[in-house]
């Protein structure tokens, strides 16, 4: 198979899961530790499970800093970008149809969303300090060259602590696609947009460049 599409299907499978799985816990009706602990699980797998074909992007944010680093090609990082919203939306109307003929109430399908009185600056804050942990993580334990090899392990469990911190705030979404994914199957992708677009991918680029210019270059780390 091409390699380029070979790395579309995992991005796309991988956050099919993590969407599947997180939104899943969340209509589940489980309580916030639940929720983290689904969402980090679910990552971890995916992570490492595509980190051998695609690297294990799964998250518009971390893709579009790859390619501001120089990691991945324009080409590529749009169908990478493109394969995880389709692997999010799939994983959001399986859920929706999931919960319909279960006769759950979904709610708002598992769409990460700003707590109460919480202002849409607030949520951009909140996204940006948390995606810039899951970056930092990513780059840590994934791409500087002296990383532990631990799969996705310390990536899931980033999620996890973020999800555990801004759950209430935000939703913890740091990632655009798991939030497009189950808004636009749940009817709400014009809620509160710019916090789930802008947050995380500010929150990335910090991070990503960061990391690239003033501790792995610095370090006598090689990119990628």
């Amino acid at each position: 198979m091409n390699k380029c599409i070979a790395s579309y299907i995992a991005e796309a499978l991988g956050t099919f899961m993590l969407t599947f799985i997180g939104a899943g816990a969340i209509i589940g009706g489980q309580p916030l530790l639940a929720i983290a602990v689904a969402h980090g699980l679910a990552l971890s797998i995916a992570v490492s499970a595509t980190m051998n074909v695609s690297g294990g992007h799964l998250n518009p944010a971390v893709t579009i800093v790859m390619l501001v680093t120089g990691r991945i090609k324009i080409g590529s990082a749009i169908g990478y970008i493109v394969s995880q919203l389709i692997g999010a939306a799939i994983a959001g109307f399986l859920l929706l149809g999931i919960a319909k003929g279960a006769g759950i109430d979904f709610g708002n399908l598992g769409t990460p969303a700003l707590g109460e009185n919480v202002s849409v600056g607030t949520g951009i804050l909140v996204e940006i300090a948390l995606t810039f942990l899951l970056l930092f993580a990513i780059f840590g334990t994934a791409v500087d060259p002296r990383a532990p090899k631990i799969g996705g392990f310390g990536i899931g469990l980033t999620v996890a602590a973020d999800i555990l911190m801004g759950g209430p705030i935000t939703g913890a979404a740091m990632n655009p696609a798991r939030w497009f994914g189950t808004a636009l199957a749940g009817g709400t992708l014009g809620a509160d947009t710019v916090v789930y677009i802008v947050g995380p991918i500010v929150g990335a680029l910090l991070a990503g460049l960061i990391y690239h210019f003033w501790i792995l270059d610095r370090q006598g780390g090689k990119s990628e």
